[in-house]
């Protein structure tokens, strides 16, 4: 089995893999990381409660764009999986992708581990991909896999606490789709301009990635990311894929051993 980890600022997102079928989900809180053996002992005890056998890991595929934790999550995995495979995706690391940017290493593993994912999913297909997580990220990529770059805003979390913390007034509110563009309470107005500030912001920008990229090629836009299903239902997507960053990874470990 391979065990995959996405480490983002709010969560890590991370699966289990038998072959290429993912049998096992689950997110654990970043902040609450703890020690090596705290997060090492979380995972033999998760695996085993469903009914997984720990030994059965084979080998442990990462990302991260939390510097800090790397240290903590790289030593859980020599500490108690130590007869697994390990792998981190980072600059250098052979994925099949043309990286265009003017600062390759300035990208993110998880977006790297996103357009892996689509791509094996989409071969020969321009995409845009749409990650809404902590920060909000939008990438553009060719059909022939040449990585261009992308846009990145702040998240809904954390614009709504932006708003929180630098207003007299304004409180804390559920992240969720209004019944209403028009809020009847300040609750409600707060909601209203977070979700559809966000949806306008996104339908923006990638009318513009259209324009200067794709110049009317046919698209597939991919949705993923913690709050991507908030928007399922608007037309943004054509396809809303929840675990696209843990397939990246699996794709990319799988490509590290050819």
């Amino acid at each position: 089995m391979l065990l995959c980890l996405d480490v983002g600022n709010t969560h890590i997102l991370c699966g289990i893999f038998a072959k290429d079928k993912l049998i096992l989900r689950f997110r654990y809180a970043t902040p609450l990381l703890g020690t090596a053996d705290q997060f090492g002992i979380f995972l033999i005890n998760l695996l085993k409660y469903n009914k997984l056998d720990p030994l059965k890991i084979r080998a442990v595929a990462i990302s991260s764009v939390v510097p800090n934790y790397d240290y903590t999550v790289r030593h859980s995995f020599f500490q108690y999986f130590k007869d697994a495979d390990y792998f981190i995706l980072q600059p250098g690391v052979k994925t099949g992708l043309n990286i265009r940017c003017k600062n390759p290493s300035e990208v993110g593993a998880d977006r790297i581990a996103n357009a892996i994912g689509a791509i094996a999913l989409f071969p020969e297909k321009a995409l845009i991909i749409v990650d809404l997580g902590t920060a909000t990220t939008l990438c553009a990529i060719t059909k022939d896999r040449n990585y261009l770059g992308g846009a990145i805003l702040p998240g809904l979390r954390l614009s709504m606490e932006a708003l929180k913390n630098n207003t007299a007034k304004l409180m804390a509110v559920d992240i969720e789709a209004p019944a209403n563009y028009m809020g009847r309470t300040t609750r409600e107005s707060i909601q209203s301009g977070l979700y559809y500030g966000h949806l306008g912001a996104l339908k923006e920008i990638i009318l513009g990635f259209k324009r200067e990229v794709f110049h009317g090629e046919d698209i597939k836009i991919i949705g993923t990311g913690g709050f991507a299903q908030l928007y399922e239902d608007t037309g943004l997507f054509d396809t809303l894929i929840s675990d696209l960053v843990l397939q990246g990874l699996r794709k990319a470990y799988e490509s590290s051993q050819l």
